[in-house]
């Protein structure tokens, strides 16, 4: 059985190679307090792509139409069929573990991080009463406006593929989005180690 390696000391975390864990979350509504995160999809950067996706059984009944519209997920569905929420959590950190290489960290990456962030978080401390991926993540958006030196309107998904010329769209489904994300990002750092 493998040693635990979460949680681990700020030193620790400091000090390791960074390992980009790319997330999408598809959720019933816009915050974790009053609205349920619905699935799960991650991947890595690396090649070939190493994929994780779960559906949740929703704790929360509240949604809104755009939510449920955006995902396309059934809430009577998910509730018959639905991971419970701590054991998807738990299958999450396992994944985690198993492709996080020793002495690296995971860095939770997404576009639009802070939506998917605060989920994500949200579900690990409620369930769990960790996060494997402590405080921070690394927001695409944010990074492409520094990179690009372009306007906060210019940074979603739909713009950046066009000004790009990156072929994607995003289907909202949470693996299929993070593996597009994934695929942009490293798009984006290769044109950067470029330059």
């Amino acid at each position: 059985m493998r040693k635990k390696r979460f949680p681990l000391s700020a030193h620790q975390i400091s000090s390791r190679p960074d390992f980009f864990i790319v997330i999408d979350v598809e959720t019933s509504g816009p915050n974790p307090t009053n609205y349920a995160m619905l699935s799960i999809g991650a991947c890595t950067m690396t090649n070939p792509r190493q994929t994780f996706y779960v559906e949740l059984k929703p704790e929360q009944q509240n949604f809104t139409a755009e939510a449920m519209k955006i995902s396309d997920l059934s809430l009577e569905r998910l509730k018959k069929e639905g991971e419970e929420p701590k054991d998807a959590m738990l299958a999450f950190e396992k994944w985690l573990l198993e492709v996080v290489p020793p002495n690296h960290r995971a860095v939770f990456t997404a576009f639009n991080a802070p939506f998917d962030w605060m989920f994500v978080a949200d579900y690990f401390f409620r369930y769990l009463n960790r996060n494997p991926f402590g405080h921070k993540a690394l927001d695409i958006k944010a990074w492409y406006m520094g990179f690009k030196n372009t306007s906060w309107e210019d940074t979603s998904f739909k713009a950046i593929v066009e000004a790009e010329g990156f072929p994607s769209k995003l289907s909202h489904h949470a693996l299929d989005d993070a593996i597009q994300t994934a695929n942009l990002f490293q798009f984006l750092l290769d044109q950067n180690r470029r330059n």
